[in-house]
């Protein structure tokens, strides 16, 4: 069974290199990932808090949050 997996993100240059990375590396056998875009999905940031997110970029996995870096705070986005 492959792990949910969601890597939040706000478009930024930090953001979409970060993507680019979890994109090309993760194993697509194991892992179910979906890419969110928060800027352009306001309605996502109460479920990526939810999830643990402070900042993105971060990447969610089952139910552990991984912070990558520090493109903007989730208060930010609001």
């Amino acid at each position: 069974m492959k792990t949910n997996t969601v890597f939040y993100h706000a478009g930024c240059p930090v953001c979409v290199d970060a993507e680019q990375l979890v994109v090309d590396t993760i194993d697509r056998e194991r892992f179910d990932v979906e890419v969110v875009h928060l800027g352009e999905s306001k309605d996502r940031i109460s479920e990526a808090e939810a999830a643990g997110v402070k900042s993105v970029p971060a990447l969610v996995v089952g139910q552990n949050a991984y912070h990558i870096n520090f493109g903007a705070s989730i208060a930010d986005l609001k």
